[in-house]
C-alpha cells in the first residue's frame, strides 16, 4: 500500500503530461496542417508559372511538419544515436533507403534523425502502408507525393503497376531525390511466424530479429523490376541500408511518441551505403542481395541486443556512434510559423465569409 501511494504523484503527473502532450499535438496539428494547404492553395500558380520553384517550397514546409512530429519525441527525451557511415555526405544524391519495420515509432525515428541531412526531407519520398492515408497527416502526404502501398498478394500486380505510375508522374517531376521503403511489407512481430515458414519451405536463413523482404509468388522483390527502376531513374547512385534498434527489443509506437508516457529511451539507427553500381539487377541476383542485406541486419540487431552496440564498421576496431541533435530554436521558429499561420488563415478565412455572408 505504501509503494502504491509513493508511486501516485509519479502516475498523476505523469498522466497530466500525456493529456497536455496529446492537447498540444492536436492543436498542433488543427492549425499546421489547415496552414500547409492553404499555402498550397495560394501557390498554385506558382505551380504552373515556375513547377520546380513550387515543389522547393512544398518540401520546405513538408520538412518543417515533420519537424514538428520530430519535436513531440525530442522533448519527451526519445532521441536518436546514429551508427555505421554518415549519410550526410551523399544528402545531395539520389538514393533508396531500406528500413526494417517494428513499429509505427520507426516513421517519427526517420523523421527525427533525417531532419539534420540537408533538404533530405524536403525532396523524399516515401513508400509506406495505405493505412497511413487514413490518419491526419494523410492529406499532407498526398499532396506531397508519397505512394501508400495495400498489402497482399491479391493487390500486388496491381500496386506495381500504380507505383511505376507514381515515380514517372510524382518523383522525377516534383526534383525527389531519396525514395525511403520498408521491404518487409509489415511490423516485425505480424510477419515474424510467416517469414520463418516461407524461409523454412523454401531453405532460407532463418531470422527472429528482421523478417525476409516481401516478395510475389514468383520469388522477385515486392518492390518490381530493378532494370525498370534504374531505367526511369537515371540518378540514382546509393542504396542506404538502415537498421533500427530499440533498447531491449521493445519498439516505440506512436502513441508513445505523442503522449510520452515511457521513460527517456535512445534509439539507435545504424546506416550502411552501397553504390547503385554494385546492386545487381538481375530479378534472382536482387532477391538474394536483399536477403543478404536482411541477414546482415539480423546479425547487427544480434549484436546490438547482446551489446548494447552496433559492431564496428569493416576495417575498423571499435564502432562509433554519433549522437544526432535537434535544434530548440528551430523548433520553436517552425512550429511560431505555425501557430502564427494559422491564426493568420482563420483571420482571412473569416473575413471573406462576413463579406459573403
Amino acid at each position: 500500500m505504501a509503494m502504491t501511494l509513493e508511486e501516485a504523484p509519479w502516475l498523476g503527473w505523469l498522466l497530466v503530461k500525456a493529456l497536455m502532450r496529446f492537447a498540444f499535438m492536436v492543436v498542433n496539428n488543427l492549425v499546421a496542417i489547415p496552414s500547409y494547404i492553404c499555402y498550397v492553395i495560394i501557390l498554385q500558380p506558382l505551380r504552373v508559372l515556375d513547377s520546380k520553384r513550387f515543389w522547393y517550397i512544398e518540401g520546405i514546409m513538408y520538412k518543417w511538419l515533420l519537424g514538428m512530429v520530430a519535436s513531440w519525441g525530442w522533448y519527451a527525451g526519445y532521441t536518436v544515436m546514429e551508427w555505421g557511415e554518415d549519410i550526410k555526405a551523399v544528402s545531395k544524391d539520389e538514393a533508396v533507403m531500406l528500413v526494417n519495420h517494428q513499429a509505427t515509432g520507426d516513421v517519427c525515428t526517420l523523421m527525427m534523425c533525417l531532419q539534420d541531412k540537408g533538404l533530405v526531407v524536403a525532396q523524399m519520398m516515401w513508400l509506406m502502408d495505405h493505412i497511413f492515408k487514413y490518419t491526419n497527416f494523410g492529406i499532407v502526404s498526398l499532396v506531397h507525393g508519397d505512394f501508400f502501398i495495400r498489402q497482399g498478394r491479391s493487390y500486388r500486380d496491381q500496386q506495381l503497376l500504380l507505383l511505376k505510375k507514381h515515380l514517372e508522374n510524382n518523383y522525377r517531376s516534383r526534383d525527389r531525390k531519396w525514395i525511403v521503403l520498408f521491404p518487409e511489407g509489415g511490423f516485425l512481430r505480424k510477419r515474424r511466424e510467416t517469414s520463418q515458414a516461407f524461409a523454412k519451405k523454401n531453405n532460407l536463413p532463418f531470422l527472429t530479429n528482421v523478417t525476409l523482404p516481401s516478395t510475389t509468388e514468383n520469388g522477385s522483390p515486392a518492390g518490381g523490376d530493378a532494370k525498370e527502376l534504374d531505367s526511369k531513374s537515371k540518378g540514382l547512385q546509393w542504396i542506404i541500408d538502415t537498421t533500427i534498434a530499440y533498447p531491449k527489443a521493445e519498439p516505440i509506437d506512436i502513441q508513445t511518441w505523442i503522449l510520452g508516457y515511457r521513460k527517456p529511451t535512445v534509439t539507435h539507427v545504424h546506416y550502411r551505403i552501397f553504390p547503385i553500381k554494385d546492386v545487381p539487377l538481375e530479378t534472382d541476383d536482387l532477391t538474394t542481395w536483399l536477403y543478404q542485406r536482411f541477414v546482415e541486419k539480423e546479425d547487427l540487431l544480434s549484436h546490438f541486443y547482446e551489446t548494447g552496440a552496433f559492431p564496428p564498421s569493416k576495417g575498423h576496431k571499435e564502432a562509433v556512434s554519433r549522437e544526432m541533435t535537434l535544434s530548440n530554436m528551430w523548433i520553436f521558429l517552425i512550429q511560431s510559423f505555425a501557430f502564427l499561420s494559422g491564426y493568420m488563415w482563420y483571420n482571412i478565412i473569416q473575413y471573406f465569409y462576413h463579406c459573403l455572408f
